[in-house]
């Protein structure tokens, strides 16, 4: 048990419960929205459609909700079990940034969220509405605190180091606003508005290919489409601002990301490869000649560093966020074309009728989460061996334990969120397949079915 690595352990128990956790908001952030624009259209047009969806996705919101919670307080405590060297060093930046998104975030949420569960048919209409916006508020808020606090860590800026190796804010501003901050924040917003609007389209696929909850299921799709045809692309353009700031601000890491070993200009673009860290080479390369210079500067001959011209205790291994990258943005062109295909499907009115784009959406639900966890690896792999980039070295930030309670404690979570978390999916997926309740007859409140043009009565979530 000596021998056991601490930091190792200790890095993949941080990985194992913080991507376990990422699932969650990744979710309940666009569910939040979601539900205030069902409300929204309920309080609008009075169809009691919407009403029926949004109670039904306001259970399956508690759930992830509070799953969320329960994982993410486990983090804020590994900081001191795992990382307590971190948290001596850069406690007072990271400290207070926490502290923010608890006492404006949480405290918001916890403080609404009462209300919109339990308040239908108990307080006014436009008291619930409110308490809905506010939850919806405050996960966004709650974004917002935490890739400030992510995005300090992976381009700092506004502090000083003491004599001790202790960082000081010198300016919140610029801790706040760091130089990565404004991309990586509005870059996780956009995912997590697509994860859920692929999961409703999925959900709502399921219900119309089974014939059950068919004018709940035509405008879950419809809604969730309405968002995706215009939103996908976009995250594309938002991911190549990202880049180009990730290229000045980190150049390692897109070194790392794109596998190239040696700087060049006119570098290709390199679509598959197994990289050899030992070896400083790639092995079973396919690449297309300069493409990867235009799409990483801009220009034909643009210059892109490789990780030979960085030490090599300074590099990230290039494996994982190599792979991680492409399934990224793999799963961003699978979107990006299914919007489209869907758009074509809804103008020649074949949207819900078509089998094979309803399977295709079926299948798709769970894409969004596959490149939320992918593009967390780039992130936080491509940081290497950085906890502060550039300032705090991930080895000097581990707590002086040893290995084998690193490992015990790291068995114990494994087994603890396998069977409570476990349970919880469960019984969100036995509330997905029990549905919506029916739609009564409506004869006043709408003029026709709003399940048949749901792109156009129910606008984009």
């Amino acid at each position: 048990m000596d021998a056991l690595d601490p930091l190792l352990l200790s890095r993949i128990q941080f990985a194992f419960t913080i991507s376990f956790h990422i699932l969650f908001p990744s979710f309940t952030i666009g569910l939040a929205a979601w539900l205030v624009v069902l409300e929204a259209l309920w309080l609008k047009t009075g169809n009691p459609i919407y009403m029926e969806i949004a109670r039904h996705w306001t259970k399956i919101f508690a759930i992830s909700f509070g799953m969320g919670v329960v994982s993410g307080v486990v983090l804020s405590y590994e900081f001191g079990t795992n990382w307590s060297e971190f948290s001596r060093l850069g406690g007072n930046v990271i400290g207070p940034l926490m502290a923010y998104e608890v006492l404006t975030a949480f405290f918001l949420e916890a403080g609404f969220l009462g209300i919109m569960l339990f308040g239908w048919n108990r307080v006014p209409r436009a008291v619930h509405f409110f308490a809905s916006l506010m939850v919806a508020a405050g996960t966004v808020i709650s974004a917002f605190w935490i890739l400030a606090a992510n995005s300090w860590m992976q381009t700092p800026a506004g502090q000083v180091m003491g004599d001790d190796g202790v960082l000081h804010v010198a300016d919140w501003w610029q801790v706040i606003f760091n130089p990565s901050f404004p991309y990586r924040f509005s870059h996780m917003v956009a995912a997590a508005y697509l994860t859920t609007a692929f999961m409703v389209d999925g959900i709502g696929a399921w219900y119309i290919l089974r014939d059950r909850n068919v004018p709940h299921g035509r405008i879950m799709l419809g809604m969730g489409l309405s968002l995706i045809v215009w939103l996908a692309p976009l995250q594309l353009v938002i991911g190549d601002l990202h880049g180009l700031n990730t290229r000045e601000h980190q150049p390692a890491k897109i070194a790392a990301l794109e596998a190239h070993w040696e700087t060049q200009k006119q570098a290709p673009l390199i679509l598959f490869a197994i990289p050899d860290p030992k070896a400083e080479t790639n092995h079973y390369e396919l690449a297309i000649p300069d493409l990867g210079s235009l799409i990483l500067t801009h220009e034909w001959d643009g210059e892109i560093k490789g990780l030979k011209s960085f030490p090599r205790e300074d590099r990230p291994n290039p494996i994982i966020p190599f792979f991680a990258f492409r399934i990224m943005v793999g799963i961003g062109m699978i979107m990006i074309a299914l919007g489209a295909i869907g758009a074509v499907l809804w103008l020649r009115g074949r949207l819900y009728s078509n089998r094979l784009f309803l399977q295709a959406m079926q299948f798709a639900a769970p894409l969004g989460f596959i490149a939320v966890l992918s593009g967390w690896f780039v992130a936080e792999v491509g940081r290497q061996p950085w906890t502060v980039y550039g300032i705090l070295r991930t080895a000097d930030s581990v707590s002086p334990v040893p290995g084998g309670s690193v490992l015990f404690s790291l068995v114990l979570f494994v087994l603890a969120y396998g069977v409570i978390f476990g349970a919880g999916i469960y019984y969100i997926a036995k509330l997905v397949r029990a549905g919506p309740e029916a739609t009564p007859p409506i004869e006043d409140h709408t003029e026709g079915d709003p399940s048949r043009r749901p792109m156009e009565a129910a606008g984009n979530p």
